[in-house]
């Protein structure tokens, strides 16, 4: 049985995001991403670099790169309320 998030934060995890931009496999000029979201311990992160690896040794796009955050890299300081409007167009 799989853990609640809640077992999970409790033990330390903590969720983390991921960008991942890769190939497209027919159009290897032209850079794709995909999100993933998991929880995951930090610093070494094993659930993100076995996905990483999965990626690499089954799908056909190859990566170009990684920006992933965990929620312990974020601090509260670091989250400033902002109130506008932007208008393109």
């Amino acid at each position: 049985m799989k853990p609640t998030e809640t077992e999970l934060m409790l033990k330390g995890y903590g969720l983390t995001t991921a960008e991942l931009f890769y190939h497209m496999p027919d159009y290897t000029h032209v850079l794709n991403s995909f999100v993933w979201q998991e929880y995951d311990l930090a610093p070494d992160h094993p659930a993100l670099f076995k996905f990483v690896e999965f990626w690499q040794r089954e799908i056909e796009g190859p990566l170009h790169s990684v920006r992933f955050t965990h929620r312990k890299m974020l601090s509260s300081g670091e989250w400033h309320n902002q109130v506008g409007e932007f208008t393109l167009h």
